[in-house]
C-alpha cells in the first residue's frame, strides 16, 4: 500500500511543478504588484520591515566591503607613493638647476652693479677708455697698487686715468702686454694737482698710505670747509678739470684730510680713460720708486 501511495503523490505533484514552472514569470509580476501596493497602502509597516532588513544584512555587506576598500586604499596609497617619488626627483632635479641659475645670477649682479657704477663718470666723448677688471691688490705698508686685465695689447699706456664710479681712483704706472699696474690716490707716491670745488683754491693731493689723503700747498687761513668737494684742477697736464677726486673730512692745524669717493678697498672693475694730454706721455718711474 505505501508504494503505492508514494507513486500517486510524485504523478499528483508532477503536473503541479510543470504548472508553477510555466506560470512563474506571471507569479514574480503579481508578487512584485502586490508588493508595490502593500507599499503605498502600508508605508510605514514596510518602510519598518525595510530597515530591519537593511540591519540585517549591513555587517554582512561591511564585512564583505572591508577587503575590497582596503585593497583599494592599498593601491591608492602605492600610486600616491610613485607619484611623490616622481614629484620629488622631478623637485629635486629643477632645485639643483636653479641653485644654479642663482649662482650665475648673484655673479652676474655683482659685476652688472659694479659695471653700473662707472657710467657716474662720463669722460669727454672725445676720450678713448677700457674697463678692465681688478685681479689683485699687491699692497703693503709702503705701496698701494692695483692690478687689472688690460694691457698694452688693449691700447692701455702709461699715465692713463683710472676711474671708478665715484670718480677718479689714480693712474696707470706699468703696463705689461696683459696686465697692467695702477697707483691708487692714497699710495705715499701718488700727487694730483686739485682744487677745492667751492673755494676754488688749489694744492696738491698727496697720498700716506692711510685710506684718506691730504692736502698740500694750501696757503695759511684757506677757508676750507668740512664736505667740501675736491675735484681735480687739470694742472700739470697728466688730468683734464674737473674729475672728482674726493671729499674733505677734517680741516684742523695737522692739516686737511681728503677721503677719496671711490672706496679703494672694494674696486672691482676701473675705467682706463686716454684724455689725449701730454701729460699722459711723461715717464712715471721717478714717482713710482
Amino acid at each position: 500500500m505505501k508504494p503505492r501511495s508514494s507513486g500517486s503523490v510524485v504523478r499528483l505533484a508532477a503536473p503541479l511543478r510543470a504548472l508553477a514552472q510555466r506560470f512563474s514569470f506571471l507569479l514574480l509580476v503579481f508578487a512584485s504588484i502586490a508588493l508595490m501596493m502593500v507599499g503605498k497602502i502600508e508605508s510605514v509597516s514596510v518602510d519598518s520591515a525595510r530597515a530591519r532588513v537593511t540591519d540585517a544584512f549591513a555587517p554582512i555587506l561591511d564585512a564583505i566591503s572591508r577587503p575590497a576598500a582596503t585593497a583599494a586604499r592599498v593601491i591608492e596609497s602605492a600610486v600616491e607613493v610613485e607619484n611623490a617619488f616622481d614629484e620629488n626627483q622631478r623637485l629635486k632635479a629643477e632645485n639643483a638647476r636653479l641653485l644654479q641659475w642663482k649662482q650665475a645670477a648673484l655673479r652676474l649682479e655683482t659685476e652688472n652693479a659694479s659695471l653700473r657704477t662707472l657710467l657716474r663718470v662720463t669722460p669727454e666723448p672725445s676720450v678713448s677708455f677700457i674697463t678692465a677688471r681688478v685681479i689683485a691688490t699687491p699692497g703693503s705698508s709702503f705701496v698701494r697698487t692695483l692690478v687689472v686685465t688690460a694691457g698694452r695689447r688693449d691700447g692701455v699706456r702709461k699715465g692713463q686715468a683710472a676711474l671708478a664710479g665715484a670718480g677718479l681712483v689714480g693712474r696707470v704706472i706699468e703696463v705689461g702686454e696683459w696686465s697692467s699696474r695702477v697707483l691708487l690716490l692714497t699710495d705715499i707716491n701718488a700727487r694730483v694737482p686739485v682744487v677745492l670745488e667751492s673755494s676754488r683754491q688749489r694744492a696738491v693731493l698727496a697720498g700716506d698710505n692711510s685710506d684718506q689723503a691730504k692736502l698740500l700747498y694750501l696757503p695759511p687761513e684757506s677757508p676750507v670747509q668740512v664736505g667740501e668737494r675736491v675735484v681735480t684742477s687739470g694742472h700739470g697736464g697728466l688730468f683734464p678739470p674737473g674729475l672728482p677726486v674726493g671729499v674733505v673730512t677734517s680741516a684742523s692745524e695737522r692739516g686737511v684730510r681728503v677721503l677719496p669717493n671711490a672706496d679703494l678697498s672694494r674696486v672691482e672693475h676701473l675705467r682706463l680713460v686716454d684724455f689725449g694730454l701730454p701729460g699722459t706721455e711723461l715717464d712715471l718711474t721717478a714717482e713710482w720708486k
